[in-house]
């Protein structure tokens, strides 16, 4: 008799941890989802300036010297871009020559408007050169490639060793019939002229005694500095995942998410 009343003792003193677990787990669950639901609404009912929102826009703009967009902006929006407008013109001159490719024009420009600037950056001036060079392999030019880049090139890939390696990447262009496709592609793509053309542009800026890098810039860098801290340290919060659409999603919806990728693989 005293056997048989100790084991159902046992087995719903059991069962009772068992439910206790789990509805303290599914509390936490809940109150969970309730404050990630209180944060998406109070993300969509947050009111944002218009006037700053413009400000941030003019303030891109002219940083990245869109001058026509800038000047357009101002009649629309009512924002002033400051006298800053003023001086895009020489900034507005190099950089499209670094976009299509004449970078001995960027360069003289660039040395009439300052002329210590690339003597003082000696990073700026080789990544001009590597694009000078960038561009013959892109004509086809390889005899004249290799003499630049034995004559030019050469001398500043020993300056640094990091030089050196861009050096080697760049040349190894010439070791494909199509380059475009090679794994060192990526130098033949617009977008790294864009990236030579911003950074003589932020150098031009800093010398100019003004902010190098847009103010919408340093908003987004902060909320992805934010994130990585909050992911870092495993909160739970509604993450933005694609900034150019602007998509945010919550934790239960990534997690439904994977929920259904595991069943579907399954």
């Amino acid at each position: 008799m005293i056997m048989f009343s100790l084991i159902p003792s046992t087995r719903t003193s059991g069962g009772t941890d068992q439910s206790a677990r789990m509805a303290l787990s599914s509390s936490s669950t809940g109150n969970s989802g309730a404050q990630m639901t209180k944060w998406m609404k109070e993300i969509q009912d947050f009111k944002v300036d218009r006037v700053e929102m413009n400000k941030l826009v003019m303030n891109y703009l002219v940083q990245e010297g869109f001058k026509d967009a800038a000047e357009r902006f101002r009649l629309e929006s009512g924002v002033e871009p400051g006298p800053q407008l003023d001086l895009l013109d020489d900034r507005i001159k190099i950089r499209e020559a670094v976009q299509n490719g004449q970078i001995d024009d960027a360069i003289l420009m660039t040395n009439d408007l300052h002329p210590d600037i690339l003597d003082s950056k000696s990073h700026l001036f080789f990544h001009l050169q590597q694009q000078k060079l960038i561009e013959l392999i892109r004509e086809k030019n390889v005899d004249e490639a290799l003499a630049f880049a034995q004559s030019v090139m050469s001398e500043l890939g020993t300056e640094n060793t990091v030089y050196l390696e861009e050096l080697e990447k760049t040349m190894a262009l010439l070791a494909y019939e199509d380059p475009d496709s090679s794994p060192f592609g990526h130098l033949l793509n617009p977008s790294q002229r864009h990236m030579v053309a911003s950074e003589v542009n932020a150098a031009i800026l800093e010398t100019q005694h003004q902010e190098t890098m847009p103010k919408l810039a340093g908003v987004v860098k902060l909320l992805l500095w934010t994130q990585n801290e909050l992911d870092r340290k495993h909160v739970k919060y509604p993450k933005m995942t694609d900034i150019a659409e602007g998509t945010i999603k919550s934790h239960s919806d990534a997690k439904s998410s994977s929920s259904n990728t595991t069943t579907t693989t399954t």
